[in-house]
């Protein structure tokens, strides 16, 4: 049988009471997405309606990837201020200027990210975020408790995920939700609405929090990221605009069809320049016979690699003719802008392609992909490629 609404709430609120008091800081990861934005606003909630005791201090860390889709970035903007307003702490999280996601592709060369390669995520999400954590911790020297937005039922990579951790450490519920061991101890991490079902998200997020005795937070606009009305039928999971992992851009989508957001239908453009950067003539190819250092051959022989200087420069270009299309209508429309490359990313990118920069293990003598090459086996030997694939 499942569990109503106020059981999941009454269970949020025991977990908060056992685990919180036990910290006089309180960290919380948040992505601006649904389930984190719930986290962070019930959480708050809880606080100010005395059914839980605030710590001592309160940190909000809000990561931005620079390719959050335009409704879901306004909304944490407008739910900053009323954190702000309450006198609690919001870092803005991003990755260093190198490492941030068309400066990566197209300053040092790496192709788009791949399911075999998924550079974007440690990039742009997990190692940002983890360096801030660790220096919160050495400012203090106190170990805090991080809050996540960590849901059962999202998806099933990451329910299994959850299952492996089930009962660790003592955890008491059996889900994992209280986990002891944290990044280089420097923290406990607790995920509050692990058992909340999404039908209880959407109405907290649309019907609750936005009302004054909630706290009157900012968050219906979140639904027009994940859908809107029919964000809990659609369900639209909500990454970094026009990723080219995801079979299809389900949030982007959605979001046109809303006609105050119509104007941003230039971002559909965005996958299909990533896939004509994968194609070989956009690359560079290793030709030569690859050795480990034990002597071995390497497995992937005639391997692709980094984008050729022209291919980056054409991605440069491609973008911001999207990000200007866009503009152009906001401008004359009063509506929100858009920055996918800014003026210091793109300095960035055209300093590292003047410096000759390539990825660890190229140097840009290497042939282009769709040249012909001597096609070398994992056994050693070879046989001219008259027939290459350029898919």
């Amino acid at each position: 049988m499942r569990s109503t609404f106020q059981e999941q709430q009454e269970l949020t609120v025991q977990s908060m009471n056992a685990y919180g008091p036990k910290y006089d800081h309180w960290v919380f990861a948040w992505s601006g997405g649904k389930d984190s934005t719930a986290t962070l606003t019930f959480v708050l909630y809880l606080i100010e309606s005395g059914q839980i005791k605030s710590p001592k201090k309160i940190t909000v860390l809000l990561a931005d990837t620079r390719l959050e889709l335009t409704p879901l970035w306004m909304s944490a903007m407008l739910i900053c201020d009323q954190l702000r307003n309450r006198s609690i702490r919001v870092d803005i999280v991003t990755a260093s200027i190198e490492d941030r996601f068309f400066v990566y592709m197209f300053g040092k060369g790496v192709p788009p990210p791949s399911n075999t390669f998924r550079w974007c995520t440690p990039k742009l999400k997990i190692d940002p975020m983890m360096k801030h954590l660790e220096r919160l911790y050495k400012s203090k020297g106190e170990k805090f408790l991080l809050i996540t937005g960590v849901r059962q039922g999202e998806s099933a990579a990451r329910d299994g995920r959850i299952s492996m951790s089930c009962g660790k450490d003592g955890a008491e519920c059996g889900q994992g939700w209280y986990q002891l061991t944290a990044p280089d101890s420097i923290c406990d991490k607790l995920a509050p609405i692990l058992h909340w079902r999404v039908c209880s998200v959407w109405d907290w997020l649309k019907i609750f929090a936005p009302m004054a005795k909630y706290g009157a937070w900012k968050t219906e606009q979140v639904a027009d990221s994940y859908g809107g009305d029919e964000a809990e039928e659609k369900n639209a999971r909500t990454g970094c605009v026009g990723c080219n992992l995801a079979s299809k851009d389900l949030s982007l989508l959605l979001t046109i069809k809303n006609p105050f957001w119509a104007y941003l239908a230039p971002l559909l453009r965005l996958r299909e320049i990533y896939a004509e950067l994968k194609k070989p003539h956009n690359r560079l190819r290793k030709t030569e016979l690859q050795i480990k250092k034990d002597g071995d051959l390497a497995k992937n022989q005639n391997r692709m690699g980094p984008l050729t200087f022209e291919a980056r420069l054409w991605g440069l270009q491609q973008v911001r003719d999207i990000e200007n299309d866009i503009n152009t209508i906001a401008e004359r429309e009063g509506k929100p802008t858009i920055s996918l490359i800014n003026n210091q990313e793109e300095s960035a990118i055209r300093r590292m392609i003047s410096n000759n920069t390539w990825p660890q293990g190229w140097d840009g003598t290497e042939k282009k992909g769709d040249e012909p090459f001597l096609q070398r086996f994992n056994d050693g030997t070879s046989q001219p490629d008259l027939f290459f694939d350029i898919t």
